[in-house]
């Protein structure tokens, strides 16, 4: 019975601060576009053209093929 003396009040300011944290994301405006981001995401490199990567510098086959020769 004595814990209940502790208990209530801890519910009582974790409910009160619950409250006001809902109040100041409201007031604040982070419910105001809810589907925003999330279509967003989706349409976020579609005004860029598709770009081609640069071709790999080739590689340098003679040397290698001379090192082989002349190492036997």
């Amino acid at each position: 019975m004595d814990v209940l003396y502790l208990l209530l009040p801890i519910s009582g300011v974790f409910a009160v601060i619950i409250v006001l944290a809902l109040v100041w994301a409201v007031k604040s405006g982070q419910f105001d576009d809810l589907e925003g981001p999330a279509h967003r995401i989706l349409m976020d490199d579609d005004e860029n053209p598709v770009t081609k990567p640069k071709t790999p510098p080739q590689a340098d086959t003679e040397k290698a093929s001379d090192e082989d020769k002349t190492s036997h």
